[in-house]
């Protein structure tokens, strides 16, 4: 036994409960009541304290190269930022390159992370191209190389026309895999886009606009019809409308099985922060909804419905933002010049949780939906997601009395500012381990970079709505 955590609540997606954990060469070794630590073992007393399963964090883009500049925080800073915010686990994108085979994608991408990463790590893959069946087939290469899970753009120069997104969706029910999909209408969106520009209207509100809730909503009804019609399951990345919101819960009603993701931003923000000052500074895509779509997501997570809470963690400096006004070349800039994307890796599972303890939600449903059901979407139960003897030792200690207000000056990535910025906390992580070794404690990241590893996961077979 090398370390135990005595006196805790344990919280998982089933039930909480007062009980000492053990932990050997990484792995949960032992839960239990009035545990005995052997002579050598670290002994951390918890009472008073929460004791969770590290998050996953199943939607990430670091170091991603995007509007003509790559996103701020790399691997390091990355999982940096996310350990020192009770995630244990982080899933980052890899976007295959035109003619790449899914395989040589994930050899190219893992040379960046494995030198850097400073917790746990897998990939989901971007698919582009599956243009020859060479192509296509080289899914089934990647799922047996331990990443099952890819995802399809309908936006963006990019991303797939419906028949590539088709074929994309047999092979995965073919091959065990999950494929995600980001679902907006392209076409309309650039129709929408050349209007507005064309009319003089190049701030950020015009970036929603021109992708708003039914731009967001007619591409996730057509994609659930996309994916019955494959005869396969499918996981909606981001979803920010209540349109969407509707269709999931329908399809899932209808026992198909449709999985929809959410991202804190949207629980928390609304489309009103495109009208403040620093507007560019909140462009992401999908943006912010309108108050009804947000209301339409927390709904949806109460009835289990919104299956996940991930980041989509894309950061870019302000300076980069500013490229809505006067781009880096000097021209004056607009909305479709500001690169897409915040920072949140570091604040999604403190969120959820200090919702959980004002009692929005519970705790359990918090831990369900940050780290137990990204387990068993992508295929890593087996090793993660949960506080179970002979998983690994991914824990996370919580104080629900700290009182936390977000700064971008607290936070641990490269990122010069934070849409987080002055918001209130009711209760914080004071530690987290990786695979039972101490990575944060009481606001300080005290890992290593090259300390996390790449996480083979199994293949992934969904045939119902239920997890």
């Amino acid at each position: 036994m090398d370390l135990l955590i005595r006196g805790g609540l344990l919280v998982t997606a089933e039930a909480s409960y007062r009980a000492d954990i053990a932990v050997t060469d990484g792995k949960i070794s032992e839960i239990g009541t009035n545990l005995r630590p052997a002579q050598k073992t670290q002994v951390v007393d918890a009472k008073g304290k929460l004791v969770l399963p590290g998050a996953i964090d199943g939607h990430t883009h670091l170091a991603m190269p995007f509007g003509g500049t790559v996103s701020t925080d790399d691997y390091y800073f990355g999982t940096k930022s996310a350990a020192c915010g009770g995630t244990t686990t982080v899933f980052d994108f890899i976007i295959q390159q035109k003619g790449e085979l899914m395989q040589d994608a994930i050899e190219r991408r893992n040379s960046l992370a494995a030198p850097d990463a400073a917790v746990d790590y897998s990939f989901h893959i971007g698919v582009t191209d599956v243009s020859t069946e060479e192509l296509l087939d080289s899914m089934e290469a990647a799922v047996k190389e331990g990443i099952p899970s890819f995802k399809v753009f309908m936006v963006y120069d990019f991303g797939v026309d419906d028949g590539a997104f088709y074929k994309v969706l047999q092979k995965s029910a073919q091959i065990g895999a999950l494929v995600g999909v980001h679902a907006e209408n392209r076409d309309v969106n650039n129709v929408l886009i050349k209007q507005y520009l064309r009319e003089g209207k190049t701030d950020a509100w015009w970036h929603y606009m021109s992708k708003n809730e039914d731009v967001e909503g007619e591409a996730d009804f057509r994609a659930i019809n996309l994916a019955k019609m494959a005869g396969t399951s499918l996981y909606i990345v981001h979803l920010a409308n209540k349109q969407g919101m509707e269709a999931v819960t329908q399809a899932r009603d209808e026992g198909y099985p449709i999985f929809a993701e959410t991202c804190p931003q949207y629980l928390h923000f609304t489309r009103e922060v495109y009208k403040r000052e620093r507007a560019r500074d909140f462009v992401c895509s999908p943006p912010m909804k309108g108050k009804a779509s947000q209301q339409a997501l927390w709904e949806g997570i109460k009835r289990g419905d919104i299956a996940t809470v991930a980041t989509d963690h894309c950061p870019f400096t302000q300076a980069e933002k500013d490229w809505g006004i006067v781009t880096k070349d000097g021209k004056p800039g607009d909305f479709t010049t500001i690169p897409n994307g915040c920072a949140g890796i570091e604040n999604m599972y403190p969120y959820m949780l200090s919702e959980a303890n004002k009692g929005r939600i519970t705790f359990n449903k918090a831990v369900e939906l940050c780290a137990a059901n990204p387990a068993k979407l992508f295929g890593l139960d087996d090793q993660k997601g949960s506080l179970q003897v002979g998983l690994d030792a991914d824990i996370v200690i919580y104080d629900k009395k700290k009182e936390f207000v977000i700064t971008n000056e607290a936070m641990h990535g490269q990122t010069d500012h934070t849409i987080w910025e002055g918001v209130k906390l009711k209760g914080y992580p004071v530690a987290t381990y990786s695979r039972g070794t101490l990575v944060f404690k009481d606001g300080e990241f005290i890992g290593k970079k090259g300390q996390g590893k790449l996480i083979k996961c199994k293949p992934i077979k969904l045939s119902s709505p239920q997890l």
